[in-house]
């Protein structure tokens, strides 16, 4: 099978193809405006928004996986958000006809649920509450007209929660540097539930869609349960380095203030900061998510969440991190 991945240089991308490589008579093709590290051999240099270079890069492909994406929270200006997440996915599908080409996995994001609801499960209304949740949407609106349009097609909507695992260097991975460094100050009680997804199960789960879901339009949320709450958290990460990790609480008032002193740092000093109000609002809120068919399409993870919490930890800040550093 040839199967081209489109924003295969960086972190799951990477992790995705050299899982991929290792299934015998797959032919790969990473597709990135930037360099590949771990996989140059394979690495074709193309932007998402040029459509020409995009179809002769995708000559010849059976499947395509889209990982390209703006996704910080920090991007600017916002209008970054629907040129690529938006423009990207019309260029993407444009390039795809071009060639011949029917088959799409695309990672969009629960972000589109919006924050603070219920559990979400694929079939839960759609409540996005910032431009890169919105941005997704609106791909996965431009993706769902083009499959009316050409029902023939499979397409595969994958909606992971926030990613997290070695190598990354995320908002999980620099909640995970604070937490470790013992001056990590927690706002609000903790007891806000956060789903989770290990790398390492995410990209299993794409290559279990390119093997088994090859008809229709399927729509799955990506979570690792059980979900953390942020005390769970603090106490997983203080077990797997066998360290007591020191927690201050202060109330969300003070955190917010806080958040919004950092976005006026911010605008006043053209700096990104690793504090805003967007951020404090974020890890304040309960972003838990159901993925109720990917358990009834008989996918198995293949490591719990709390090992895949280890692994990373283990790799980031423990023994193996202290010797190389």
């Amino acid at each position: 099978m040839r199967i081209a991945i489109i924003g295969g240089s960086g972190f799951v991308g990477s992790r995705l193809i050299s899982l991929l490589r290792t299934i015998p008579g797959t032919e790969l093709r990473n597709i990135d405006k930037k360099s590949s590290i771990l996989h140059p051999d394979i690495t074709k240099m193309a932007d998402i928004l040029d459509v020409q270079r995009l179809t002769e890069s995708l000559a010849g492909v059976e499947v395509v996986v889209l990982l390209a994406a703006e996704h910080r929270d920090d991007v600017t200006p916002a209008s970054l958000y629907y040129k690529v997440n938006v423009e990207g996915m019309n260029n993407t599908l444009r390039a795809m006809e071009n060639n011949g080409i029917s088959r799409l996995i695309f990672t969009s994001s629960v972000a589109v649920y919006g924050l603070n609801k219920v559990n979400p499960t694929e079939m839960h209304t759609i409540d996005p509450f910032n431009d890169y949740g919105r941005s997704k949407w609106q791909a996965e609106c431009a993706l769902q007209k083009w499959y009316d349009e050409h029902p023939s097609w499979n397409i595969n909507i994958l909606r992971p929660t926030v990613i997290f695992g070695e190598g990354n260097r995320g908002n999980v991975y620099n909640l995970l540097r604070q937490i470790t460094s013992g001056r990590f100050l927690m706002v609000g009680t903790g007891e806000n539930r956060k789903s989770m997804a290990y790398v390492g199960n995410v990209v299993s789960f794409i290559a279990f869609l390119i093997e088994h879901r090859k008809e229709g339009y399927n729509v799955f949320n990506y979570v690792d349960k059980p979900d953390f709450t942020m005390n769970d958290l603090v106490y997983q990460v203080g077990n797997a380095l066998k360290k007591h990790i020191p927690t201050v609480h202060f109330p969300y008032w003070l955190g917010m203030l806080g958040g919004y002193g950092f976005d006026i740092l911010a605008k006043v000093t053209r700096k990104k900061l690793p504090v805003s109000s967007v951020r404090v609002k974020k890890f304040c809120a309960v972003t838990q998510f159901d993925s109720i068919r990917i358990q009834e399409s008989g996918f198995k993870p293949a490591f719990s969440l709390e090992e895949g919490l280890t692994r990373t930890l283990q790799y980031e800040f423990g023994d193996r991190a202290k010797k190389n550093s």
